[in-house]
């Protein structure tokens, strides 16, 4: 059966089909936040087939497949890439709703120019078709990107990372995508963590200096802060359960951390102080530097104990946490701001319930440094579907203005997931071409086609300072 991707996918009038068609499909792409390995974009990988480019890392597929009873050895394990591709197959046809399915047949129609629907029966020779292109230079990384029109990559990098790939990205002539590494100090802030004593170790290393004492972490994360900066980053993310905030003085977060070196357990107010005074500290260096600081509220993340201790994290046993948020972000966002040092900032939550507190907050603290200082983000995650897309535009909307919104973001390891922009296009254009319809909002298409150049791409330039 061909597929039912048209050129009028998901665009139910006259209005939102001219202006997806005239205006938001031309503008080129930035995604800010992703999970892309830029040493594949240096190499400019060739993928061996289907399965390596489509189902390796991405978790949204293997939690599907697991839920339709398949077996982890065809999801993670020792199966080869043809019969784990065939086990994912059999499942799609099981995703109606799922903007899993949606994603699937918009990828193999965008990058293969295959119209069938994917299932068992059409499994094999799509397998073949798509791995015989993949192995064509039409398909390497770097002709995807181009393909795709892609202008703009934000990685997510460690502090100890070296960015030796960026490094050589941007000398490299005739490579004109801008690859920018995004500072993520997960590590650096997990006190907590079995691992933390081992990565302030990697952090030393790297600063070649010895980090004994919490004055000497500061300095040695605002090197690495100053050595991002120097390689073009433009934001920092930072991954946050359970929003905290505690106050405390220099002698206690000194206290802490060494307490922490020697092996002794903390308490949960000990590692809260910690968390949120290094966080403050990191966000008056981001003003500093101009970067923007995203914060992604509300995972609830390795929820099944035993197959974390098997395949560890970001292998699809994540969820939504319900925890309040309102008034410690409050006080946290605040405290930057009562020193006139609060950067730019991208607020998400993977709770929906949580969208109207954070457009509500976001209009705490705007100025006029930038239209839409403080963000609330695009729908992440578990939300990135047509109803949760809808949903935040919606919320953001009648709370703020959307017409300062900065877009979607992938959040993905696939490089065939920038078709997710086509996706996110469509429907912000029949989300306004619906409110035309419906006499909500005139039907004035210079006003409307400025609004969609503006969130397609116009307002991450503007917002994350780029040329």
């Amino acid at each position: 059966m061909k597929t039912f991707i048209t050129d009028d996918f998901l665009l139910y009038n006259d209005t939102a089909q001219d202006l997806f068609h005239h205006v938001a499909k031309k503008q080129p792409i930035i995604d800010y936040h992703n999970h892309l390995n830029q040493h594949e974009i240096l190499a400019d990988k060739q993928y061996d087939n289907l399965t390596e480019i489509w189902l390796g890392g991405d978790h949204y597929k293997w939690r599907a497949m697991r839920a339709n009873g398949v077996e982890e050895a065809y999801i993670t394990g020792s199966k080869s890439s043809e019969e784990k591709f065939k086990a994912w197959a059999r499942t799609v046809p099981h995703t109606f709703g799922n903007p899993l399915y949606h994603w699937t047949h918009i990828e193999l129609q965008r990058y293969f120019g295959i119209d069938e629907l994917l299932n068992e029966k059409s499994a094999p020779a799509i397998y073949e078709e798509a791995n015989r292109q993949l192995r064509t230079p039409k398909l390497s990384v770097r002709s995807i990107l181009d393909k795709e029109n892609v202008v703009f990559i934000g990685t997510t990098d460690d502090p100890t990372d070296d960015l030796l790939a960026h490094q050589q990205l941007a000398k490299e002539k005739g490579f004109n995508i801008q690859v920018s590494p995004s500072f993520r100090p997960d590590q650096a802030i997990a006190i907590e963590k079995a691992n933390f004593p081992s990565w302030i170790e990697k952090l030393e290393q790297c600063t070649g200096d010895k980090v004994d004492t919490y004055d000497k972490l500061l300095q040695a994360l605002e090197s690495r802060v100053a050595f991002f900066s120097e390689i073009g980053c433009r934001s920092s993310d930072h991954s946050i359960g359970v929003m905290f905030y505690e106050e405390a003085t220099a002698v206690e977060l000194n206290a802490i951390f060494q307490k922490r070196l020697q092996g002794e357990l903390l308490s949960e107010k000990e590692v809260n102080k910690f968390k949120t005074q290094l966080l403050l500290a990191l966000g008056e260096m981001y003003a500093d530097k101009g970067w923007a600081m995203q914060l992604h509220l509300g995972a609830l993340r390795n929820n099944n104990t035993r197959m974390f201790a098997k395949l560890g994290p970001d292998s699809g046993y994540d969820a939504i946490g319900d925890s309040l948020l309102a008034n410690k972000l409050s006080r946290f966002l605040d405290a930057l701001e009562a020193k006139e040092k609060l950067p730019k900032t991208v607020l998400y939550s993977l709770n929906s319930k949580d969208y109207h507190v954070l457009a509500a907050m976001a209009g705490n603290y705007q100025n006029a440094e930038v239209a839409g200082k403080v963000q609330f983000g695009t729908a992440w995650w578990f939300n990135d579907s047509i109803d949760g897309m809808e949903n935040q535009m919606k919320i953001l909307a009648n709370i703020g203005l959307i017409s300062n919104f900065i877009g979607m973001l992938t959040d993905s390891r696939s490089f065939l997931s920038f078709s997710r922009h086509d996706y996110f296009r469509r429907i912000l254009c029949n989300f306004l071409g619906t409110w035309v319809e419906e006499k909500k909002i005139p039907k004035d298409m210079d006003l409307l086609e400025t609004y969609v150049k503006n969130i397609c791409y116009d307002n991450a330039k503007h917002y994350f300072n780029l040329q």
